[in-house]
């Protein structure tokens, strides 16, 4: 049971006032990390459209998103001894919301990565990069922590996002390992352990040989090319340029009252 700062037990009416305050304050905690996501998706969304029309080529395979339940914060906050407080968990937690971007290939990953933080909006805090230096157990990801404000009625609220990039291989080995941990309670059996690193060998030379086939069929700089131009509207163009020239030639005209 709550106690008040003089020590005594608050009242039940006391003690309704502040579950209910605390019940308002974090919905509102978990509304901002839900915010924070989609401002984070509407960024990838818009980098997906400009690599399709500006290169007719799309680096970002797929895109997931969540936010943690308030039983999974609660659990973490218990089993990490943190302070049962939002500011203390905002402080302590950085993957309460996340963002998984799956990548063709590796050095998409890259691209996506630099595009991504290079915005003046968006704060990089950590980078950790397990592509280069992988997990023991063979896991391999880029993690990037960042920090996104989140524009409210009464002001600003910065809030962090995870954001994890990978291949598709590394995505599908990601997603076993996980299923078997869960299974096995973390404990799991020896010759699993060694299949799982085994299979993750498995997914880089995947990884190393469809970059191979795609440089040689599209090219070293296919990605970097823009292709846009063979759609471009010829036709509406020129009918854009005669109307230029029309109203050249009258000069320049009063605007009429409507």
């Amino acid at each position: 049971m709550a106690i008040s700062a003089a020590g005594t037990t608050p009242s039940p009416a006391e003690l309704q006032r502040l579950t209910k305050a605390f019940h308002h304050d974090f919905q509102r905690f978990m509304m901002e990390y839900q915010f924070a996501v989609d401002e984070v998706l509407t960024k990838v969304s818009i980098l997906r459209e400009e690599f399709l029309y500006l290169h007719k080529y799309n680096p970002i395979e797929h895109v997931s998103s969540r936010v943690k339940t308030p039983e999974s914060i609660m659990r973490k906050v218990a089993r990490r001894n943190i302070a049962p407080s939002l500011t203390a968990i905002r402080e302590n937690l950085s993957d309460i919301a996340g963002v998984r971007i799956t990548c063709s290939f590796v050095k998409d990953i890259y691209k996506v990565l630099n595009t991504l933080t290079a915005q003046n909006d968006l704060k990089v805090i950590q980078i950790k990069d397990y592509i280069k230096n992988p997990k023991p157990s063979g896991y391999k990801s880029v993690h990037a922590i960042v920090q996104i404000p989140v524009f409210l009625s009464d002001g600003p609220v910065d809030v962090v996002v995870e954001l994890q990039i990978r291949t598709i291989a590394q995505d599908f080995w990601a997603s076993l390992e996980h299923k078997i941990f869960y299974k096995y309670e973390g404990e799991v059996p020896e010759h699993l352990v060694q299949e799982l690193a085994d299979a993750a060998a498995v997914a880089t030379k995947l990884d190393m040989q469809m970059q191979r086939l795609h440089t040689e069929v599209h090219g070293h700089n296919a990605n970097d090319q823009a292709g846009h131009e063979a759609t471009f509207d010829t036709k509406a163009f020129q009918g854009l340029l005669s109307l230029a020239q029309q109203a050249s030639t009258r000069g320049p005209e009063k605007c009429a009252d409507n």
